[in-house]
């Protein structure tokens, strides 16, 4: 039974219910936790974990807009949504309009019900190429971009940004009021410049500026592991959901925690030992059929040290499992690995 938080209070006044959903063109979504699209994380298997354990909505890894790169395995890959849940969303990126546009009406026609345009990947060869977060440098080309895709396509269009190209040039304020006025239907802002990359604290005032600027619906991201985290950032900034990444490396049932905090104000219990098992083993065989056996046992060893990361023996068992490379071996040792490091008082 889910166990209710002490006080509600926890310095923000009495605790709303966020049960409202957001509106993303014709899709009215149920929920108000995501997963953020991850550059070699958030591939199919992972997306529909992360759907079936209380994700209101799960976008591709960034897929390249460049069609030279179409028809390799890996962006074919990518763009594999089979059985997943409606709306299936495609984040694409590049830094030519017309070829972003393109890269749009070829992903909807291969079935994505929402394009989400990336402009919040700091990886250096991604900025580099001048894609990613380095167009925010460029306001004018961001516009030329989102009317390009937005005018290209008839599905909702989405976009997500960082505050800004680096510390001293926060401009997420001027994208936001772009977006809007070129048709983006929803807005995601990672509380962090360009040059920080993933480095210090996300800070969320940016997204509170931006809340007071745009009636777009807006998705809070950056450093958000806790359902506390995520109410303080609902409430301070007034955006409509957050969106998690890397607190969900290795705990994908986090969104079920996050939804449930919000809407009840109460705290579920620690998942058992049993659940947390059977979510990994799921997973990892889901990762073996998706990629094959051999990629499939290459892939899972980042996620099985994420599931074990911090755990009394973790890292040992990491360290053996490493150096699996049968998918069968793969799948005993990571049981065992849980079974002898897992405690349900870890789980949160």
């Amino acid at each position: 039974m889910p166990r209710r938080w002490p006080s509600l209070s926890i310095g923000l006044g009495v605790v709303k219910r966020y049960i409202a959903r957001m509106q993303i063109g014709p899709y009215s979504i149920a929920g108000q936790v995501f997963l953020a699209p991850m550059a070699g994380v958030t591939d199919r298997p992972f997306r529909l974990l992360a759907r079936e354990l209380g994700a209101a909505l799960a976008a591709s890894e960034m897929v390249a807009s460049n069609p030279a790169l179409r028809q390799t395995r890996q962006s074919q890959l990518k763009r594999n949504h089979n059985g997943e849940p409606a709306p299936r969303v495609v984040q694409i990126a590049g830094a030519l309009p017309d070829e972003l546009a393109d890269a749009a009406r070829f992903n909807v026609a291969e079935g994505a019900q929402i394009i989400d345009i990336n402009m919040g990947c700091p990886a250096k060869k991604v900025c580099q190429r001048m894609a990613g977060s380095a167009l925010l440098a460029d306001p004018p080309l961001v516009e030329r971009i989102l009317k390009s895709v937005v005018e290209a396509v008839d599905v909702p269009v989405t976009l997500k940004i960082r505050t800004g190209p680096t510390m001293h040039s926060r401009n997420a304020v001027d994208i936001a009021q772009i977006a809007e006025q070129a048709g983006i239907k929803a807005l995601a802002l990672h509380g962090r410049t360009r040059d920080q990359h993933y480095k210090g604290e996300a800070e969320h005032e940016t997204l509170a500026a931006v809340r007071k600027v745009t009636a777009l619906p807006l998705i809070g991201n950056g450093d958000i592991a806790t359902p506390w985290q995520a109410q303080t950032l609902m409430e301070r900034s007034g955006c409509d959901a957050v969106m998690i990444g890397r607190g969900a490396q290795g705990r994908p049932w986090i969104f079920q925690e996050i939804q449930h905090f919000l809407n009840t104000g109460q705290l579920l219990d620690p998942p058992s030992l049993e659940a947390i098992r059977q979510w990994m083993l799921s997973h990892l065989r889901a990762l073996h059929v998706f990629y094959g056996s051999d990629q499939g046992v290459r892939v899972a060893r980042k996620h099985i040290g994420w599931y074990l990361k911090g755990l009394p023996g973790g890292e040992g068992w990491r360290r053996e499992l490493v150096g699996i490379s049968d998918a069968c071996e793969q799948l005993r040792m990571a049981a065992a690995a849980i079974t002898d490091s897992y405690t349900p008082e870890l789980a949160h």
